[in-house]
């Protein structure tokens, strides 16, 4: 009889047969495995010891246990039951097992505790997902005006689009966005050798530092405007707002406006001619959004109140949205830019 050939088995496989668990890439999972960079990130947030810290994603608790060093208690919220009974056993009859909170589920769906702090390397899945996608492209800012800051590692991309300033490549609706209401700083970048199992691109780290108080600007009507002037942001205002579907819902949300305020429209109004000369009155015409800033856009939020940005117009007069807590997770997404 022949003989039976002995099945190689790669190195690859013999290191996930020798490490004991199978890390799930479909729904994010890449472990941070590098102690610099995890002292790093820690390093950055400026924990104090009075501090309640939220991690999403501990994974195997590589950072987790730095931060109960660290921090008064940490509320570590993880999908996976294994990685949560890994978490468990790392700190199990240690000092650090009594400032360790532990909930299981889907962070977009749990209603989570206060928190002074959030540091996480966040799971890629949860990096690209939206929940509402026509509410807006990510707003964490909102959600984290109870706390402090946030350190949060993105994939390399989706960090820049962040930081973009006026003329950079990837200056977009999400840049301006988060710039009105956070300060957002670059602090490190980290390579895909990092992880276990590297993921297919590079990673960045950023701290977001909500203003307080927020600008008191209606941020529904805000991004109503930035909406409609990053949809081309390479075309002028003028070219954006002469958009058939545009001056059709200005229209129709300027009408509703003022049926409910009592307000006659004459006879011969036109939307096109009010576009045109709030614009001209401003004097942005002829600018691109991809070279606005958050100044140049305020003249034009604050004079044109009356046209009502709202794809869908709110009776209620709120000036921020009630956010719920899971908001920061399901509202960050890329494809929507």
């Amino acid at each position: 009889m022949p003989k039976v050939k002995a099945v190689k088995k790669s190195r690859q496989h013999q290191e996930v047969k020798n490490q004991g668990i199978m890390f799930n890439t479909g729904i994010g999972q890449h472990i941070l495995k590098n102690p610099l960079v995890v002292n790093g990130i820690i390093e950055k947030a400026a924990l104090r010891p009075t501090d309640v810290v939220l991690e999403v994603g501990p994974g195997t608790g590589n950072m987790t246990v730095k931060l109960l060093e660290k921090a008064k208690k940490v509320v570590a919220c993880e999908l996976d039951c294994r990685l949560v009974a890994e978490l468990q056993k790392r700190v199990q009859c240690t000092p650090l097992q009594t400032k360790l909170q532990i909930l299981i589920g889907d962070v977009l769906k749990t209603d989570l505790p206060f928190f002074d702090v959030c540091v996480a390397n966040l799971p890629y899945q949860v990096r690209t997902f939206s929940l509402c996608a026509d509410f807006i492209t990510f707003l964490p800012v909102i959600y984290l005006f109870s706390s402090r800051c946030a350190v949060l590692m993105f994939q390399r991309e989706f960090a820049m689009r962040l930081v973009a300033k006026p003329g950079d490549k990837l200056y977009c609706r999400l840049s301006i966005n988060t710039q009105l209401l956070a300060r957002v700083d670059h602090l490190m970048k980290v390579g895909k050798n990092n992880f276990r199992p590297p993921p297919k691109v590079e990673s960045s780290v950023v701290r977001i530092e909500p203003k307080n108080p927020p600008p008191p600007v209606n941020f529904q009507e805000w991004d109503g405007l930035v909406r409609i002037a990053f949809v081309r942001k390479n075309k002028t205002l003028n070219a954006a707002f002469k958009s058939a579907a545009v001056e059709q819902m200005l229209e129709k949300n300027y009408r509703i406006h003022c049926s409910l305020h009592n307000t006659v429209i004459p006879a011969d109004f036109s939307i096109s001619k009010k576009i045109e000369s709030v614009l001209q009155e401003a004097d942005f015409s002829e600018k691109r959004a991809r070279s606005m800033d958050i100044d140049d856009f305020m003249p034009v939020a604050f004079s044109v109140l009356s046209l009502h940005f709202l794809c869908n117009y709110i009776v209620k007069n709120a000036s921020f949205p009630t956010i719920t807590y899971s908001t920061l997770f399901s509202c960050i997404t890329i494809e929507h830019l």
